[in-house]
Parts: structure tokens; sequence; C-alpha cells
């Protein structure tokens, strides 16, 4: 049986194998593991970096909100950062969660949730001025964004002008999905162009 690793070296290997996979998820987009996986890799990090403070770093992974910029895109600054939502997979966080919620209502207020289906997809900033649409960015980093603003003229609910009056400058947050008979579509074209799939 193999000895067990210090706390710092086992955050120094969880942070080389996490680098590694934001690179190939972010560079490179082509994931290496499940999202499950990774998100277990990230909670065993962020649990070993909660139990040994002076071992955080500003430069660990769970100190950032997603990858680094592609090279491929042009750099973006978010006029306010672009955060993430936290997920869990167990009932014990969704209870401590409601709890929270639950402590901070207004006397005699109860809360209500509406739940829907998780769409995993491209996390985008869309900028209109004067109800014209003139950008779209990633997440990126959280503070750095890639510019994908020809990418989103081809979606088609990404409306080119916005109807009626609209603000001088507006900026939407949102989730851009791919639908599978979609994918598999790209990837049969992919396929019949001789070039790799997805």
């Amino acid at each position: 049986m193999p000895a067990k690793k210090s706390p710092k070296a086992e955050i120094a290997a969880l942070r080389r194998e996490i680098r590694a996979h934001d690179e190939a998820y972010y560079q490179k987009q082509a994931p290496t593991i499940a999202d499950a996986e990774y998100d277990a890799l990230m909670a065993r990090l962020k649990s070993l970096e909660d139990a040994n403070p002076a071992l955080r770093t500003a430069d660990s992974p769970t100190q950032k909100v997603g990858g680094a910029v592609s090279s491929s895109f042009a750099p973006v600054k978010h006029a306010r950062p672009m955060l993430s939502l936290d997920n869990t997979y167990n009932e014990t966080d969704i209870r401590a969660w409601n709890d929270r919620v639950v402590k901070n209502l207004p006397a005699g207020q109860t809360a209500t949730y509406i739940l829907e289906q998780k769409l995993d997809g491209l996390s985008c900033a869309l900028t209109y001025e004067k109800g014209k649409f003139v950008r779209a960015a990633t997440r990126g980093d959280g503070e750095t964004g890639e510019d994908v603003t020809e990418n989103a003229r081809h979606v088609g609910n990404v409306p080119a002008k916005l109807r009626g009056p609209a603000p001088d400058f507006l900026e939407i947050r949102g989730e851009i999905v791919l639908f599978f008979k979609d994918f598999e579509k790209i990837n049969d074209e992919e396929k019949r162009a001789g070039r790799p799939r997805s």
C-alpha cells in the first residue's frame, strides 16, 4: 500500500492534475475527464485548502472561476467579474444552502423555489449598445473572456437588434447551448469533410 501523501504534496499533485485538465478543456477544446470527475478533484482540493489555509495560494485553481483565455480569440475585459455557480452532488449541501436562504429571509417570509433542467453550454455575455448587438464574450477566467462576436452572430436566437426602447448599454449574461441533435449534425458534417469529430 502506497504511503499517504502529506496535505502539501496532495495539494500540489491535485493542482498539477487540474491545470492539465483545464488546459485540455479550455485551450485544446478536448476534455480528458467527465465533469463529475473534475468536480470531485476540485472538491478534494478545496477541502484540503480549507483544512490547511496556509497552503492556499492566489494561483490555485480553486481561486479562479474558469480557465485561461484561449489565444485563438481576442481578449475581452469584463466590466464586472463574470462569476460561476457552485455545484453539489449531495443532499446535505442542498439542505445547508436552503438553511442559509431561510435564515436570511425577512420575518414571516418563506422561500419558494423553481427548478429547471440544467443545460450546460458556453457562458456568454452579450453586449448591446443603443439596442444593437456589438459583442459576445465568454466567461474565460471571470475577469477576461474571449471575443466570440462573429460566432454568436450565427446563433439563431441572439437578436442583432433589440425591439422597442433600449438603454444605451445593456449586457445580458447567460448560457449558449447546443442540443444533441444539432451536435450530431455537426459531427456528421465534420466526418463527411474528413475532420476530427467532437
